[in-house]
């Protein structure tokens, strides 16, 4: 059983080690999502959903095949449990939110093969993390992909304002800006001790 605290877990998932920002998970609804802020805050709220749907199922899945001598089979359940999680996040924003589904196009299908969700269930799990622990660490995964979406699209759409020379302008000013938020939050790494 791990000991960390669950404020530290949170600051740690959400802001330290970002998902994002720090470890370069999840990075293309990343690149592919961040053009407005409304766009970028219902990803994130998808991918959040998801994460918190993946986290719980991993707890128990983990224990199961721990308990049945089958940890192989870890991987490949993790993947089932995504997937399934994202066509009921489809689904359910295609019903409530045409709209939105219109807006999130493909990457909406795409958090099926988001490697930030499968990270999120294999660090859970390697660093023994009790389900409580592992709803916050997935909570602060969470809102941190949402607050670097929100951050990336906020920035974009300021963007669109400025005069960019012709030579930087589009993915290569996108990435600059994602490598200079990454260094920003490089500066959350004394938190906590």
């Amino acid at each position: 059983m791990n000991t960390d605290s669950l404020g530290a877990i949170f600051i740690n998932a959400c802001l330290i080690n970002n998902f994002v920002l720090a470890y370069f998970l999840g990075i293309c609804p990343f690149l592919g999502v961040s053009g407005k802020i409304a766009t970028a805050a219902r990803m994130g709220g998808a991918v959040t959903f998801v994460m918190l749907i993946t986290s719980v199922c991993a707890y128990g899945i983990h224990h199961v095949l721990v308990l049945i001598d089958a940890p192989y089979l870890q991987l490949i359940s993790f993947i089932a449990v995504i997937s399934s999680t994202v066509q009921l996040v489809e689904m359910f924003v295609k019903r409530t939110s045409p709209s939105l589904f219109r807006a999130l196009g493909i990457f909406l299908p795409l958090i099926t093969t988001n490697c930030a969700i499968l990270a999120l269930a294999l660090f859970q799990t390697s660093r023994n993390y009790s389900l409580g622990q592992s709803l916050v660490f997935a909570l602060g995964a969470g809102l941190g992909f949402t607050l670097a979406l929100v951050l990336m699209a906020g920035l974009r759409e300021k963007l669109e304002l400025a005069s960019v020379p012709d030579a930087v302008r589009g993915t290569v000013i996108t990435l600059i800006l994602a490598g200079l938020l990454s260094l920003c939050f490089m500066g959350f790494a004394g938190l906590g001790g």
